[in-house]
């Protein structure tokens, strides 16, 4: 258990925006760090380097700021939600490492990935350390709801990723199964971040369902961020070269959108079969940029934010409140 002031701020370094956003949990975020930071100084070798590397790999925390949150609405036992906050957190992490390895990625946030700086097999088998760590501290929080509702996260979540790699390269899928995977792959643990947040948190049921809703929904924008993000993105802030999802053939909104506008191309399909070509990848992104596929999409991330705010209409006012609908904005409007 943490005890005292935390000593380490997690919300260091983070853009103003998300620094004030974040302002009502910031002491819970700082012992959320605090909690990733002791685990990887007291683990032993060859384990402590490695956690070492992807604890101090930054981001955001968006998921564990949720988790603490929504739990801020009613009275509670405060270290339960924190205690919570860090398995999401490391779950988050763990479901990177194995994504980066599987994706034979050689960064991640403009860092090497674990894969890459020691091997595939050192990164599966700490991968497979870092879920199961994140298990025990949800068995900490002694709540069968939420410890269930992880267990089914980290289902959704393999049960995505294998979803990605049977139907990569597979256009004649795309747009059946894409809702599904993006919930597994990436809604499904901001659903269980806000969710755990409200039941430990104390919430009644009508609140628990309104926060999970909200976790649903700014997780599916979230990822449909991020499909744009991976054509119009800056590569030195997104750490992968622009289009790096549609070369692993991973179809994604926009190159969804482009099969159902121009069916009688061939644009996908050519690029898949010649995967080294420069120019057809070019002609893909070329295509995007100059229709209205990009507005379109953008336009999926605003519908699900403006659903991820109706949802928090009836829930009591406070800084937290507040927080959350800000959240919904910012992620929509994410450059990185």
């Amino acid at each position: 258990m943490v005890s005292g002031p935390p000593k380490n701020n997690m919300l260091h370094g983070l853009d103003e925006r998300t620094a004030s956003i974040y302002s009502p949990v910031r002491d819970g975020l700082a012992r959320v760090d605090d909690r990733l930071r002791s685990l990887a100084e007291t683990e032993t070798s060859p384990v402590q380097p490695l956690l070492q590397y992807v604890t101090d790999g930054g981001g955001k925390r968006v998921r564990p700021a949720i988790t603490l949150l929504a739990a801020q609405f009613h009275p509670h036992d405060e270290e339960r939600p924190i205690i919570m906050a860090s398995a999401v957190e490391l779950l988050h992490l763990a479901t990177l490492i194995h994504d980066d390895t599987v994706d034979n990625s050689p960064l991640r946030r403009g860092r090497a990935t674990v894969s890459n700086t020691w091997s595939p097999h050192v990164a599966v088998l700490f991968g497979d350390y870092v879920f199961a760590t994140s298990a025990t501290f949800v068995c900490d929080t002694n709540n069968i709801r939420v410890i269930r509702r992880f267990s089914e996260t980290i289902m959704e979540l393999a049960s995505g990723q294998l979803m990605e790699y049977y139907t990569s390269f597979d256009a004649s899928q795309a747009r059946d199964i894409y809702q599904d995977r993006i919930y597994r792959k990436t809604a499904s643990l901001f659903c269980t971040a806000s969710e755990s947040g409200a039941v430990l948190g104390e919430a009644p049921e009508n609140e628990v369902e309104a926060l999970r809703d909200y976790g649903y929904n700014i997780g599916m924008a979230f990822q449909v961020r991020d499909d744009l993000l991976d054509f119009q993105g800056d590569p030195s802030n997104l750490g992968k070269p622009v289009g790096s999802d549609l070369l692993n053939g991973v179809l994604t909104l926009p190159t969804i959108m482009l099969m159902e506008r121009y069916p009688n191309d061939d644009l996908v399909q050519s690029l898949f079969q010649d995967r080294e070509n420069d120019t057809k990848l070019k002609k893909v992104v070329e295509v995007i940029n100059d229709s209205t596929i990009l507005p379109d999409c953008e336009q999926v991330v605003q519908d699900y934010s403006h659903k991820a705010c109706q949802t928090l209409q009836n829930l009591p006012d406070c800084p937290s409140k507040q927080s959350l609908l800000d959240l919904a904005d910012y992620i929509t409007a994410r450059r990185r």
